[in-house]
């Protein structure tokens, strides 16, 4: 019982059988993750977008966290859609449909990251290819566990067999709720890539119309329904924080157990916030660097440093001492 409490099984037939299935990519920590990570970045994209409108101010603080959260984003979704296709064999369409509705957050993150920063892009062709590569690998990989997760809705598979015998087991019917289910997937695949063809216009357009702003504000709010309805599934459906499909017979409480492994992706989550506090010292507070200096020789400030450059502690300290003021 000790194996069975330490990872999430599934159970077969009678006498039960339980085998291990692949839960790693659903532990509730990876799960708070990526909801995390999606609802910082709608929130910042709408920041930079609704000051956009008014024409305030560029909001630089806001920009950089949006782009190290959209890119943190984009690589793990881009990862965890990997491991789900590498390990087709041994996870269950239940763990499957969640690894996809994590995709689909991981999209939502990357559009909209590209609606508040393009003009950031488009003035650095290595971050505007770079990010068209991504976007590609993305809906690649997403188009393929859509059409798993389509197949498996189809033919209705049994809930407690790997998503990679969707290919090979005999069709069982039609489900009661298979027409709703095929249409919302087939509209995600196909949004997908139309939205795909449409984000590469928009990346690489060389000039913006005066409707390109009415553009950013219906995007935000379809990509914010976007991912409101996917952190929705994902609570409902996970074990970590809603109630498993019965028919699955998940056995233990494996993706609710919190470890260091899985601890790790929602620790990464603090380092755009330390960037931006260095970010934020480097620009606003912090004496400026005297190698820096244009109107002095190079090796006169390089090897030579003054207590001007020094900034003392705020509570105690000064410029030439440690402890006195």
């Amino acid at each position: 019982m000790r194996a069975l409490q330490a990872q999430a099984y599934v159970s077969i037939g009678f006498p039960q059988i339980y085998f291990p299935c692949s839960r790693s990519a659903n532990a509730s920590q990876v799960l708070l993750s990526f909801i995390i990570t999606n609802f910082l970045s709608l929130s910042l994209s709408a920041i930079i977008i609704l000051l956009g409108l008014r024409k305030s101010t560029s909001a630089p603080i806001c920009r950089k966290l949006l782009l190290s959260f959209s890119d943190q984003q984009i690589l793990t979704g881009i990862g965890i859609q990997s491991i789900g296709l590498a390990k087709m064999n041994t996870m269950v369409p239940y763990h499957f449909f969640i690894v996809w509705l994590l995709s689909l957050l991981s999209t939502a993150t990357n559009l909209v990251t590209l609606l508040a920063l393009v003009n950031d892009f488009k003035r650095d062709w290595v971050l505007r290819w770079l990010r068209q590569f991504l976007m590609f690998i993305n809906l690649i990989l997403g188009c393929i566990t859509g059409i798993f997760v389509l197949q498996s809705v189809m033919k209705n598979l049994e809930p407690r067999l790997p998503i990679g015998c969707v290919w090979e087991v005999q069709d069982r019917g039609t489900p009661s709720n298979a027409a709703l289910s095929v249409t919302g997937t087939i509209a995600v695949i196909a949004g997908n890539a139309i939205v795909f063809v449409l984000s590469t216009w928009y990346l690489h357009a060389r000039k913006n119309p005066r409707w390109i702003k009415s553009v950013q504000v219906v995007g935000l709010v379809i990509l914010v329904a976007m991912g409101i309805g996917a952190t929705i599934r994902v609570i409902q459906v996970s074990q970590a924080f809603g109630s498993p499909p019965e028919s699955v017979h998940l056995v233990g409480t494996g993706e609710k157990d919190w470890s260091f492994g899985q601890l790790l992706p929602l620790l990464l989550l603090s380092l755009p916030l330390i960037s931006t506090v260095e970010i934020v010292r480097g620009e606003m507070r912090i004496t400026p660097n005297a190698v820096d200096d244009e109107t002095a020789p190079l090796m006169d400030t390089e090897l030579q440093y003054t207590t001007s450059q020094f900034q003392p502690n705020p509570l105690w300290g000064s410029q030439t001492h440690l402890f006195r003021k």
